[in-house]
């Protein structure tokens, strides 16, 4: 009897669960209507319920500008995008060198958690920095006020930028008149000095943060010259203390900065440029020049084990024209993209030409945080190996030399079509020997997903 009872219970067990089924089925067809907007029926909250929940809305662009919609930003600590300036507004933290003010923004860790927790983004990488390089990571210190009740705590560095110097751009004295590089003078309008880095680790951690000072001393600050903000900044909201805020609670302060728009995965993306290792590509990207981040590991890097880079791909003499579809390149950016000129709100042309996606590089990076292959978006890092091509007289002559907006891509013309494309100025093609500091910041149509191309043998992807 206790067998045939053990046989008979599992179909009844089986009957019993399907009419839970069905029931549970119903309950929830019935009630489809009263699920919260924003929320996904039987899948919990919507990304986008989440993150409406997650801060506040912030006004951060000017009444009929064009803003990118938030579910195209990258770096989720960003206020916004604003299309019509080509700028991001970032949220601005203090810090202290020797007793004088500095201003810094936050777009990288290196720990997936606190990377997370700040809204920044996740570059393992990062956790490399200091291999073979102890000066490419400052070592920072934190410190909180006894009286402070809430908000940031005040980082102490060791090093600083300079952002007095001048900045000076002189397309070249080519025979070509559309090949403006190398230029005849270039001058970075800010040196760092031997102590600093924009990537930090505080006493008593190990995660490295990606925090490049851009602003320093308590303003007024200079955004048409940039005597003491980095190259970049258009402009800067200072925090409210406490005492100044009804409710007792700082008001966070902001910064403007001017975009750099570039290609990946065949989308356009946007970034920023912060610093670089060498003075020309410091000067032309409107970056702090800090020499100490050229051993950054390492050279020709990528993806290979110890490595802090990534690869982004820069061409000297792509097509020219404001209005060319076919325009890319360092020689467009010089001629094409007012370069020359201090970046400013008031320097309409200059703004007007890069809101327009007509005046930048458009250089194209290598790993981006939301590609699909988890193993090529946590290979993200903010620090780019420059790989630098030149098209051939053969390629520019026929026209070839077309933009391109894929790694792979170039990486398998490089290697299958040496007729067309070099390394700088004929040398072979691979890592130009500096690198940028370039986070990514947003995409502006579709989400970079995948590579458009598979890679050939011996292409180096």
């Amino acid at each position: 009897m206790t067998g045939i009872s053990a046989r008979k219970s599992v179909p009844v067990a089986l009957l019993a669960l399907a009419l839970v089924s069905v029931v549970l089925s119903s309950c929830g067809s019935s009630k489809g209507s009263q699920v919260a907007s924003g929320a996904t029926a039987g899948n919990g909250p919507s990304p986008a319920l989440i993150e409406k929940r997650s801060g506040p809305d912030v006004t951060f662009a000017p009444a009929g500008d064009r803003v990118l919609p938030k579910s195209k930003v990258i770096l989720k600590s960003a206020l916004g995008v604003d299309l019509s300036h080509s700028s991001a507004t970032l949220p601005l933290h203090q810090g202290e060198f020797r007793g004088r003010t500095v201003w810094f923004i936050i777009t990288e860790a290196s720990d997936f958690g606190l990377a997370h927790d700040l809204n920044v983004n996740f570059s393992p990488k990062l956790s490399n920095m200091s291999i073979g390089c102890p000066v490419c990571v400052q070592d920072v210190t934190l410190t909180g006020s006894p009286k402070n009740a809430f908000g940031d705590a005040v980082v102490h560095f060791r090093g600083v930028p300079n952002f007095a110097p001048t900045r000076r751009l002189k397309a070249g004295p080519a025979a070509d008149p559309n090949a403006a590089f190398p230029p005849s003078d270039a001058a970075p309008g800010a040196v760092a000095d031997s102590h600093y880095s924009p990537f930090i680790r505080i006493s008593g951690s190990s995660t490295v943060y990606n925090a490049p000072i851009i602003a320093v001393g308590n303003g007024p600050f200079d955004v048409e010259r940039h005597t003491n903000t980095a190259d970049r900044v258009l402009s800067i909201k200072l925090p409210e203390p406490a005492a100044k805020v009804p409710s007792g609670q700082s008001r966070p302060g902001s910064v403007e900065m001017l975009l750099v728009h570039g290609r990946e995965a065949g989308q356009e993306i946007f970034y920023l440029s912060t610093e670089a290792s060498d003075p020309v590509a410091a000067t032309l990207e409107r970056a702090t020049f800090v020499p100490a981040l050229q051993h950054a590991p390492f050279l020709g890097g990528d993806d290979s084990l110890g490595s802090a880079r990534e690869r982004i791909f820069i061409f000297t003499n792509g097509q020219t024209g404001a209005n060319n579809p076919q325009s890319q390149g360092l020689s467009h950016l010089i001629l094409d993209g007012h370069n020359g000129e201090d970046a400013s709100l008031r320097d309409k042309p200059l703004i007007d030409t890069l809101a327009n996606n007509s005046g930048d590089a458009l250089n194209v990076l290598g790993d981006f945080p939301s590609l699909s292959d988890p193993r090529h978006a946590n290979a993200y890092s903010p620090l780019w190996d420059a790989q630098i091509g030149t098209w051939t007289k053969k390629a520019v002559e026929q026209k070839l030399n077309t933009r391109q907006d894929d790694e792979n891509k170039i990486l398998n013309l490089a290697a299958t079509r040496p007729d067309l494309l070099t390394g700088a100025l004929g040398s072979p093609y691979g890592a130009g020997g500096f690198v940028i500091n370039c986070p990514t910041i947003a995409f502006t149509q579709a989400e970079p997903l995948i590579d458009q191309a598979a890679p050939v043998p011996d292409s180096q992807s």
